[in-house]
């Protein structure tokens, strides 16, 4: 095999956890994916260069089915299903979901639409091989030099951080989230390799199950914002979307992958909806939009005034994260939380050259317009500004944000 993808393992955790609940709860739900590049001013060249190249890569993924081996490394964990691994074993991306054109201003347009079982797979995949071959056409071998000084440098601080660790304190624990923007398969595998060989007992896992797998660590994931999104157009009224997703995940895992994602419409309208119910039953929260300190703190009065004690609760953090960010966070929640942190982008390409800042995104889900209304100017996403406006106003959530 000659494709980018070798293993349909190389993706994130999450993709299995979230296709088990939507294969069990709901398997007819349809779904539409859009690709956008949100820094594509800043690009060395045009996407839609790669197209013939990526609809290549394409044919070759969809020829991929699971292997015995791999299929055995799932079974092992005690949240995923037999019959979901059974599900798996007969598994394969069909070509005819995903199709890559180019739109009147030039950009490079990937739209992925069918079955959600199907359509939401695709995701970290094809992400992964844009990338990848975007790269291979800039200065390799001077981003490989520059690369491999601040993977070092980064080696030596984590190195650091593990020996300022007091006994008895709570550890400074992180993961790499990093495969949708990695510079490369090999590149990442070096990463993991190299930060879990400087310091073992602060990075503890990686969202890369293939990765997990290969190099025998502990795989790391839940949800996604795609897997609330799709709330918003199954059967429920859509002010009562989140407590739907959230109790779809509880009868699912019951007690397992207990860490809940929570800016989809924000942090202030998810934890109105975070009510003792889910704060006793889910093990923690993550961040992914807005500032880290004040959404934490938030987390912390919300524990509070439910009477719980943060300390047995879990902060994720997984924005736009480096170890120096991760380490501040970590001395200012550590006694009131404990805290995890997913690295992406800062570990898998930190090569000296411009990261794309590109992501595949649920637009849709059975013929209605789903969206993401961030807590991060430029990260809300839909392709219905009417929608938008009433979820908004469904949550009181003011304009000027996202």
């Amino acid at each position: 095999m000659s494709g980018i993808i070798q293993s349909l393992l190389d993706t994130d955790l999450y993709k299995f956890t979230m296709l088990q609940v939507v294969l069990h709860q709901f398997p007819q739900a349809d779904s539409v994916y859009l690709f956008r590049c949100r820094n594509s001013k800043e690009a060395a060249y045009p996407l839609r260069e790669l197209q013939a190249e990526l609809d290549q890569e394409l044919d070759d993924l969809c020829t991929l089915k699971f292997t015995a081996e791999e299929l055995k490394f799932l079974r092992q964990w005690r949240f995923i299903k037999s019959d979901f691994v059974d599900y798996l074993e007969l598994f394969q991306l069909k070509r005819r979901f995903i199709e890559t054109t180019v739109d009147d201003n030039g950009e490079l347009v990937i739209r992925i639409e069918g079955p959600m079982v199907q359509a939401m797979c695709f995701e970290i995949y094809v992400l992964a091989i844009v990338n990848e071959l975007y790269y291979r056409r800039l200065d390799v071998e001077s981003a490989h030099i520059e690369g491999e000084k601040r993977l070092q440098a980064k080696a030596k601080l984590l190195k650091s951080y593990a020996e300022q660790q007091v006994d008895g304190e709570p550890p400074f624990l992180v993961s790499d989230f990093g495969t949708r923007r990695r510079y490369s398969y090999a590149w990442q595998k070096h990463v993991v390799e190299t930060l879990r060989a400087a310091a073992p007992n602060v990075l503890r896992g990686t969202s890369n199950v293939y990765l997990a797998m290969q190099l025998s660590i502990t795989p790391i994931g839940t949800m996604a914002h795609e897997f609330l999104q799709a709330f918003q157009a199954l059967d429920v009224r859509l002010r009562d979307f989140q407590k739907a997703a959230l109790e779809a995940w509880v009868q699912e895992y019951r007690g397992d992958l207990g860490i809940a994602l929570t800016d989809v419409v924000g942090m202030d309208a998810f934890l109105r909806d975070f009510d003792l119910y889910f704060a006793k039953l889910f093990d923690g929260l993550r961040h992914d939009s807005g500032d880290p300190y004040e959404w934490g703190d938030k987390a912390y009065a919300h524990y509070k005034k439910l009477k719980i004690d943060s300390r047995t609760k879990m902060l994720t953090f997984s924005d736009g994260l480096d170890l120096e960010k991760a380490w501040d966070l970590h001395h200012y929640f550590k006694n009131r939380f404990q805290v995890s942190f997913g690295i992406g982008t800062n570990l898998t390409n930190d090569m000296g050259q411009k990261a794309l800042n590109i992501v595949l995104k649920l637009v849709e889900c059975n013929g209605q317009s789903v969206a993401k209304i961030s807590d991060s100017p430029g990260k809300t996403m839909t392709d219905n500004d009417t929608f938008l406006a009433y979820l908004r106003q469904v949550f009181e959530i003011p304009s000027e944000r996202g």
